[in-house]
């Protein structure tokens, strides 16, 4: 399996992030945020292909980009369409849709799914294109504890941050990636075979055989000796939310050995003040949580335009004077 990843939007500007996730039959890609001209990056065959959108929060530098994701996949019958966010989710989204004149969507039978995150709960109102979406269907609520959704290879977390209103930070993870280390299988005089799929699937019970080789065997014994389980990829977005000692506490533990952090970083330190007022970041705050979490590599983005291009620059030692492995989104050149 593979993740990558790809920030969109300049430094300065809106920005978003795509996620894709290849396991080896399938490519899953999953876009956080939609700011306005994030999407410009992309074609419209790589827009239809996203499998669910993650709205951080509803402000609009964070939504701006919708209807293009809306023009490339509002009839979309494909797949399932799918959209998470925090409360009032469902409600924005509503209007967005209704934001277009509908005359001609009778017969076409496309859902929208939009869930709305609260702490441990999962809200889903369902939209009918057929109905022009006028209509929120209740689709019931169910409990999480932090995984909202497991998807072909990889899952994803949702922790609910204060930005004045809930901000969702989500973490993306690739599941353990099950190899047989082929030594061991010369060592016990096995040759390969379809009987190895097994052993890569669910944890065998005590009870489980197979044949092999002529042979029965325990399956939960083959897999002890035969299994090499390592962790998969991960990231985790974050963006927009106050970012004091709770809640750096609270991600730290959550974070911890997250292969990559994308995170806003909206203020130099030295405007603290200004970033606390406003529930916002700092390059040392961001860095200090990427430290503490012993994270492989925090990427900054979503930087205020109110800095010129010296002072991102600054901003960017700020935070590697914290945490030395910090940067900025390779495209962007600064």
């Amino acid at each position: 399996m593979s993740l990558s990843l790809q920030v969109l939007g300049k430094a300065g500007r809106d920005n978003a992030l795509l996620v894709r996730i290849d396991n080896g039959q399938t490519i899953s890609r999953l876009l956080f945020d939609c700011g306005d001209g994030c999407l410009n990056e992309l074609s419209f065959a790589e827009i239809q292909a996203i499998d669910h959108l993650f709205f951080s929060h509803l402000h609009m530098d964070h939504v701006g980009g919708f209807d293009n994701f809306f023009r490339c996949t509002f009839n979309r019958a494909a797949k399932s369409n799918h959209v998470w966010g925090p409360p009032g989710t469902s409600k924005i989204l509503q209007h967005r849709f209704l934001g277009f004149l509908w005359n001609l969507h009778e017969g076409q039978e496309v859902s929208w799914q939009v869930h709305d995150l609260s702490e441990q709960v999962v809200a889903t109102e369902r939209f009918e294109l057929a109905e022009a979406f006028a209509h929120a269907h209740d689709e019931g609520n169910h409990c999480y504890e932090r995984t909202i959704l497991s998807g072909p290879g990889f899952t994803v977390d949702a922790l609910l941050m204060d930005h004045g209103t809930p901000s969702v930070a989500y973490v993306v993870r690739e599941t353990p990636r099950a190899n047989i280390d082929t030594s061991k299988l010369t060592a016990l005089g096995l040759s390969p075979g379809p009987w190895l799929k097994r052993l890569r699937g669910p944890r065998a019970d005590a009870a489980e055989m197979l044949e092999v080789g002529g042979a029965s065997r325990r399956v939960a014994e083959l897999q002890d000796a035969l299994l090499t389980v390592t962790p998969g990829e991960s990231v985790a977005y974050l963006t927009d939310f106050l970012l004091d000692e709770t809640a750096v506490d609270r991600l730290a533990e959550t974070l911890h050995g997250i292969t990559t952090v994308i995170c806003e970083c909206q203020y130099r330190h030295v405007d603290l003040e200004l970033a606390q007022r406003n529930r916002h970041m700092t390059t040392t705050l961001a860095a200090t949580v990427a430290r503490r979490a012993n994270v492989g590599r925090l990427i900054l983005f979503h930087l205020s335009d109110r800095y010129r291009l010296e002072e991102w620059r600054a901003m960017l030692e700020e935070a590697r004077a914290v945490f030395p492995a910090t940067s900025f989104p390779e495209a962007w050149t600064i």
